[in-house]
């Protein structure tokens, strides 16, 4: 089979689209808004890391075809938290802050940035509600957490909180753009 639209044809297309770097993906029968590569910044907390479930909401996060770009292990308990006083900074005036950064410096953190097509929205999505009795079985709060003070996880919630707390908990260098062969994925330009 040749012509308009034989595999040379669509070979071609896709060297001369992957040359271009897109950085959207459109549904082409969809007519709707097009899928925004982003990043996020998702940390299991030290309540997560202490219960061995790294491994469980990476897997998460693989399954659903999200790239892992950067991850690091660190301990935030050296005064005065400089780290978690910016992070949380919209919450410093709740009665509950100081038990927030207690909590936050009492363990290893493990803080990683995913990138994929509306990764912000679908991660809020995936780890569920603050409050582990009001998250949905399925979610990682409602399969894991055991009270809104020990919720396992972290993930941005905006295109812009997560701009802001990824250059908060990584350096630019520490984050590896890479070619996710198998998927249908561009590099992420910020």
């Amino acid at each position: 089979m040749g012509g308009l639209f034989g595999p040379a044809a669509a070979a071609g297309a896709a060297v001369r689209a992957a040359a271009s770097g897109p950085r959207q993906l459109v549904r082409p029968s969809s007519g709707g808004p097009s899928w925004t590569q982003e990043r996020t910044l998702v940390a299991v907390k030290p309540d997560g890391v202490q219960r061995r479930l790294i491994g469980a909401v990476i897997q998460r996060f693989e399954r659903r075809g999200f790239k892992l770009v950067g991850m690091k292990m660190l301990q935030v308990s050296d005064p005065p938290c400089e780290i978690l006083a910016e992070h949380y900074q919209d919450l410093q005036r709740k009665p509950f802050y100081p038990a927030l950064i207690s909590y936050m410096s009492s363990g290893p953190v493990v803080a990683m940035v995913w990138e994929g097509y509306n990764v912000v929205r679908a991660s809020r999505a995936m780890i569920g509600h603050t409050d582990s009795t009001e998250a949905a079985p399925g979610t990682i709060r409602g399969d894991f957490s055991i009270h809104i003070s020990r919720n396992i996880i972290h993930a941005s919630d905006s295109v812009e909180g997560a701009q802001r707390e990824i250059q908060l908990w990584f350096q630019s260098n520490e984050l590896v753009n890479w070619a996710d062969v198998g998927h249908h994925s561009s590099s992420y330009q910020a």
